[in-house]
């Protein structure tokens, strides 16, 4: 009896001593598991990689330097990134291996309006924040309580062209819309806020975002006798019609939509961009803003670091990750990895000034940007320069 007791004794001993280095062994691991993984859907590669290439780059440098500086209170930052090429199903396959393989705490993109509204109903069933760097209004309204947004918005950018063309007294306009959900959110907004400024659409065409001529649809629209032409898309198709529009020598200014802000238009349109007009973030003429704009050291700034880790220049789309990724930083700051508190601190940012303008999100408002996101700009000499008011 005494000897099964002292087995007994050691048996008991044994097992704590177990316990005791299974725990010694996993502590390293939990660790390591405690990195705040945040996801992100990109365009990468496809048609609209010049979108989707510098907010993934854009990211990635973010991370880096939140993980130089300790990281999230003191827990490093880990990016699970995938490429959606632009395709809705591929965006969808992406946000499912987020969600339910890597356990993400936040996703930022996709890249395009399509891609995004591809997702949301996904996120709102997750209940992860989503900040999505697509322009399209419906992203945001109505209002889904766990999406975000960082573009500018098709209704300010609208706007924003409306108000120079009644400057300019133009009344009579023709569209021509890419034919996916980022072109059929900004047609809406071409024709809902037409009278608001005086001015009447005669006319509405579509391509398709891989068209490779416009000629048929643009020959209607000259026949309509515009006073002027909008064309609402993605690259290629908006380089597209350019070309068209100078091929067939129609002889009224020409404006596209933000869509377009970036290096890559004025590459693949030549010399047919020369005199397009657009509404920008203003991260395209930095150099010509006041030192008193409170963006010009920001953008001055995020110039600077992405020259110098990837020696190519920067674009306004890039800034939509940016900013993106400084707003989860503070947002995820003291919640602990929790959810619900990093969407609550996401609703409650106010008077961040970022790449792309000053962001005041509220319960109403998952965008949070004002008309000052925007400057009207004009292609001169194959570069931007501020429309003359």
């Amino acid at each position: 009896m005494k000897q099964r007791k002292i087995n007994a004794a050691l048996l008991v001993m044994a097992f704590c001593g177990m316990v005791m280095a299974a725990s010694v062994i996993e502590t390293p691991s939990v660790l390591a598991a405690s990195a705040y993984k945040i996801g992100g859907i990109f365009d990468s590669t496809g048609p609209a990689s010049f979108l989707g290439d510098p907010e993934k780059k854009t990211m990635e440098m973010m991370v880096e330097q939140i993980n130089a500086a300790g990281g999230i209170d003191g827990q490093k930052v880990e990016a699970v990134i995938y490429d959606s090429e632009g395709d809705p199903a591929k965006a969808v396959s992406a946000v499912n291996k987020l969600l339910h393989k890597d356990n993400v705490i936040a996703i930022i993109g996709p890249s395009t309006t399509p891609t995004t509204l591809a997702i949301v109903n996904f996120i709102e069933k997750a209940r992860v924040p989503l900040i999505s760097c697509a322009a399209g209004v419906e992203i945001t309204s109505p209002i889904k309580p766990w999406v975000f947004k960082t573009a500018q918005s098709d209704l300010l950018a609208v706007a924003a062209i409306y108000k120079t063309m009644q400057a300019k007294g133009i009344k009579k306009i023709g569209i021509i819309t890419v034919a996916n959900a980022f072109g059929e959110s900004g047609k809406n907004q071409l024709v809902g806020q037409a009278k608001d400024f005086g001015i009447e659409v005669v006319i509405k065409e579509s391509f398709g975002p891989n068209d490779t001529d416009t000629t048929a649809q643009l020959t209607k629209i000259k026949s309509a006798l515009p006073d002027a032409i909008v064309c609402w898309g993605t690259n290629p198709g908006p380089a597209v019609v350019a070309k068209n529009v100078k091929q067939l020598k129609i002889d009224v200014p020409l404006y596209q939509s933000h869509g377009v802000a970036s290096p890559k238009f004025i590459e693949l349109a030549g010399d047919a961009s020369e005199g397009i007009i657009l509404p920008t973030g203003k991260i395209l003429v930095t150099k010509l803003l006041a030192e008193t704009d409170p963006q010009k050291k920001i953008l001055e700034k995020y110039e600077a670091d992405y020259k110098t880790k990837f020696n190519s220049n920067v674009s306004g789309f890039g800034g939509y990750a940016y900013d993106a990724m400084l707003m989860l930083d503070n947002a995820v700051k003291g919640s602990g990895g929790d959810k619900e508190k990093i969407r609550a601190a996401l609703e409650s940012t106010k008077k961040y000034v970022g790449v792309t303008g000053e962001f005041n999100f509220s319960a109403t408002d998952h965008n949070g940007l004002s008309p000052d996101a925007f400057v009207m700009v004009e292609i001169k000499g194959g570069t931007w320069k501020l429309l003359d008011k």
